[in-house]
C-alpha cells in the first residue's frame, strides 16, 4: 500500500515553494536593474568629483539608494503580510486564525529587516551629508545627525516603529492586535516623507501631504499584492476568493492614492510642463507614470475576470499569472521611485531666491481685503483630501440609507456640511494664507476651527450614520467595518476620552500650553508642525463638544446640569485667555514671526492684541450657541422621559417607573431569599 503524501513532501507545497522564490528572485533583478539605470540616466551615481571637495565615496553613492529600497520594501511586506492577517483574511470572533496568526509572525520577521535597512540607511545618509566615507561616520556624529537632524530624528522613529512590530508580532494573537500593529506599520512609513526631499520643495504643503500619501498607498498596494500572491501560490491557502475580493477594494482605493500623491509630488517639484521631457528628474516621473498606467490595466483585469472567477470557484491559475506580473512591474516602478529620490530636481524658471517662500511656501501676500480673502487660495492637500473624503462618506451613508427606504433628518446633513465649508474656509481660502502672516487671522482660524467646526459636525452625528448605513460582516464572527465601529465606541479608549476629566482639560488647557510657551513658534515654523496643531484643534474640540451636545451613541451619559456647568467653565478660561493675549506686553511666537517682516502691518504687538480680541469676543458666541442648545436637549430629555412615564403608568403601573422597578427589583430579591432560606 501506498504510504500517504507527507506534509514536508507534497508536490503542490513544493511547486508553490518554488514559485514563490522564483518570483522573489526576478522581482528584486528587475528593481536592481531599474535603479542602476535610472541612477545613471539622473546622474546621481555619476555626478563629477570635483577635487579638494568632501567624497563619500562609491560605497555610499551606490549604498544609499540600495538601502533606501531595501527599506522600502521590507516595509510594503511588513505592511502587506499584517494587512492579509488582520483585515483581508476573515477572523472568528475576535481572534485570528492559524494561518493569520502565521503571517502575523513573519511580519515580525519582515520588520527586522525594515529595521536593520533603516539603520544603513542612516549611516549612508549621514556619510552622504558630510562627504566621509561610511566608517569615518559611525560615532558620535551620526548619534548628532540621529537626534538633531529632521532626516535621522525620521530614520531613528522608523527604527523604533519596526523593532517594536518585531518584538510585539511574536505574541499577537487577536484581530484588534494585528489591526493595532497595522496601524503602528502605518505610522512607521510617514518619517521619512515628512523629512525628506519633499521638505525642501518650495511649496511645502502640497509636496510633504502628496508625498506622504504615495508613499502610504504604494506601500499598502505593493505590500498587500505580494502577501496576496503568496498566499495564492500557497496549496493551502485559505479563502482565497474572499481575500482577492476584499483586496480588489483596497487596491482601488491605493490606485486612486498613489495617482493622487503622485500628481501633487510632481506640481510641486516641477516648474513647467517641459520639465517632463527635458530633465532627467521629469524622464523618471514619467517613466513611473508609464508602469502606473499598466498597472492600471492589469488591476482592471483583477476585477474584470479573475476577482469574479475565484468567487465562481476557478480562475486561480489566471489570477496567479497576473498577479506574478503586477509584482514584477510594481519591483521596477520601486527602483524607479529610488533613483527619483536621488535625483535633482529642476532648478526654478527665474532662478531668484525668496526667502519668505522659502519659509512659507509663498511669497509675501498683500494687504489684507475682502478680495485677497477670497483670491488667495491655498492648495492643501491634506484638508482637500480630508473634505472630500468626510463629505463623499457621509454622502454615501445618506444615499444608502435613502435607498433602503430609511429616513436620515436633513438638519444633520446640513450640519455636517456646514461644518466642512468652515474647513474649506479656514484652511483652503485666503484666511490660511494670511493665517501663516498674521497672528489675528491665525486667531480667527484657531476659533472656528476648535469652537465652531466641532459643533458643526457633532451634530451630523457621523457614527449613527455609519452604524446605521454600514452592513454587518458577511461572515458570521468576522469583523466588518460597523464591528469594529461599534467595539471602538464601547472600548476602554472611548470611555476614558470621553469623561469630562479627560476631555475638558484637554480642550482648555492645551490652548494655554501652546501659545504662553515657545511651543506655538516652534510648531509654526514647520508645515508637520502646523499640521498637527490644527488637527488637534479640530479633535480637541470635537471630543469636548461631542460630550455635551453630541447625538450619537456615547460609552457614558453626562446630566445634563454637569454639562452646562462644564460649559460654563469652559466659558470663563476662554475668556480669560484672550485677554491675558491682549495684555501680553512681549510678542508671541517671535520664533516664527521674527523669522520674516510683514511690511504692510502696523506692528506685531498691535496684530496680537487684535488676536486677543478675537478670542476674547469671537470664541464665546458658539458657547453661547451650544448653551440654548443644551438647555433644549434637557427639556425634549424629560419631555421624553415623563412620556415614558405616562406609558407606563397607562400599563398599569404607577407614575414612577423607576420606583417600580426598583420595587421590583426588591421583590425579586425578596423572593430569593425565601427560597434560599
Amino acid at each position: 500500500m501506498a504510504s500517504p503524501v507527507t506534509r514536508e513532501s507534497d508536490p503542490r507545497r513544493q511547486g508553490g515553494a518554488g514559485a514563490v522564490v522564483q518570483t522573489a528572485v526576478v522581482s528584486a533583478a528587475v528593481c536592481l536593474i531599474a535603479l542602476i539605470i535610472a541612477l545613471m540616466a539622473g546622474g546621481a551615481v555619476t555626478a563629477q568629483v570635483i577635487p579638494g571637495l568632501p567624497d563619500a565615496g562609491m560605497l555610499t553613492r551606490w549604498g544609499l539608494p540600495v538601502a533606501k529600497t531595501a527599506l522600502d520594501v521590507f516595509a510594503a511586506l511588513t505592511l502587506g503580510a499584517l494587512l492579509l492577517s488582520a483585515v483581508l483574511l476573515p477572523s472568528d470572533r475576535g481572534r485570528l486564525g492559524d494561518q493569520a496568526q502565521a503571517y502575523v509572525r513573519a511580519a515580525s520577521w519582515l520588520a527586522l529587516g525594515w529595521a536593520a535597512a533603516a539603520a544603513a540607511t542612516l549611516v549612508f545618509q549621514l556619510s552622504d551629508l558630510l562627504g566621509l566615507p561610511p566608517g569615518e561616520v559611525i560615532g558620535d556624529q551620526l548619534t548628532s545627525f540621529a537626534g538633531s537632524v529632521p532626516q535621522g530624528i525620521g530614520l531613528m522613529l522608523v527604527i523604533l516603529v519596526s523593532t517594536a512590530v518585531a518584538l510585539l508580532g511574536r505574541t499577537v494573537a487577536s484581530a484588534g492586535g494585528g489591526l493595532g500593529l497595522l496601524a503602528l506599520t502605518l505610522v512607521g512609513l510617514v518619517p521619512p516623507a515628512l523629512t525628506g526631499h519633499s521638505s525642501s520643495s518650495p511649496n511645502h504643503d502640497l509636496a510633504t501631504t502628496g508625498l506622504a500619501l504615495h508613499v502610504l498607498a504604494i506601500s499598502v498596494w505593493v505590500g498587500g499584492l505580494a502577501a496576496v500572491a503568496y498566499h495564492a501560490l500557497r496549496a493551502d491557502g485559505e479563502q482565497l476568493p474572499v481575500v482577492g475580493d476584499r483586496f480588489s477594494r483596497i487596491a482601488l482605493w491605493a490606485y486612486a492614492g498613489v495617482a493622487v500623491g503622485g500628481v501633487a509630488s510632481a506640481a510641486s517639484r516641477l516648474y513647467s510642463v517641459g520639465d517632463l521631457v527635458t530633465t532627467a528628474y521629469g524622464l523618471i516621473m514619467v517613466a513611473k507614470a508609464v508602469l502606473f498606467l499598466a498597472l492600471g490595466y492589469v488591476g482592471w483585469l483583477h476585477r474584470g475576470r479573475t476577482v469574479p472567477a475565484l468567487a465562481d470557484g476557478g480562475g486561480r491559475g489566471l489570477f496567479v499569472r497576473l498577479v506574478v506580473v503586477e509584482i514584477v512591474v510594481m519591483s521596477a516602478a520601486m527602483g524607479l521611485a529610488t533613483a527619483l529620490s536621488r535625483t535633482a530636481p529642476p532648478p526654478p524658471l527665474d532662478g531668484t531666491f525668496d526667502p519668505v517662500r522659502e519659509l512659507l511656501g509663498f511669497s509675501m501676500p498683500p494687504p489684507v481685503s475682502a478680495g485677497t480673502l477670497l483670491a488667495l487660495w491655498r492648495p492643501d492637500l491634506f484638508y482637500i483630501l480630508l473634505v472630500a473624503v468626510l463629505g463623499g462618506l457621509y454622502a454615501a451613508g445618506v444615499v444608502r440609507l435613502r435607498r433602503r427606504g430609511d429616513r436620515w433628518p436633513w438638519g444633520r446633513t446640513v450640519a455636517w456640511s456646514l461644518g466642512l465649508l468652515t474647513i474649506v474656509a479656514t484652511k483652503l481660502s485666503g484666511v490660511a494664507t494670511y493665517a501663516m502672516v498674521l497672528f489675528s487671522t491665525h486667531m480667527i482660524q484657531h476659533m472656528v476651527l476648535s469652537m465652531l467646526t466641532p459643533i458643526l459636525l457633532v451634530l451630523g452625528a457621523p457614527a449613527t450614520l455609519a452604524l446605521r448605513a454600514l452592513r454587518p460582516a458577511r461572515r458570521r464572527g468576522d469583523r466588518g467595518p460597523r464591528e469594529w465601529l461599534t467595539l471602538f465606541l464601547n472600548s476602554r479608549y472611548s470611555h476614558l476620552v470621553t469623561h469630562p476629566g479627560f476631555a475638558t482639560p484637554v480642550f482648555v488647557a492645551s490652548t494655554y500650553a501652546l501659545y504662553f510657551t515657545p511651543l506655538f513658534g516652534t510648531l509654526m515654523s514647520s508645515h508637520l508642525g502646523h499640521l498637527f496643531m490644527s488637527v488637534h484643534f479640530l479633535l480637541a474640540g470635537f471630543l469636548f463638544y461631542w460630550i455635551m451636545i453630541g447625538v450619537d451613541p456615547a460609552p457614558r451619559k453626562i446630566p445634563y446640569l454637569l454639562r452646562i456647568v462644564l460649559l460654563l467653565l469652559v466659558m470663563g478660561f476662554h475668556a480669560f485667555f484672550g485677554i491675558a493675549i491682549m495684555m501680553q506686553s512681549a510678542p508671541i511666537g517671535m520664533e516664527y514671526y521674527g523669522q520674516f517682516d510683514v511690511p504692510w502691518r502696523s506692528s506685531i504687538e498691535e496684530d496680537q492684541y487684535a488676536g486677543g480680541g478675537v478670542a476674547w469676543a469671537v470664541g464665546e458666541l458658539p458657547t453661547l450657541l451650544v448653551l440654548v442648545a443644551l438647555v433644549v436637549q434637557w427639556s425634549r430629555d424629560e419631555e421624553r422621559t415623563e412620556r415614558r412615564r405616562e406609558r407606563h403608568s397607562r400599563r398599569g403601573g404607577s407614575d414612577d417607573a423607576d420606583m417600580d422597578a426598583y420595587n421590583a427589583y426588591l421583590q425579586r430579591l425578596d423572593q430569593r431569599s425565601r427560597e434560599n432560606g
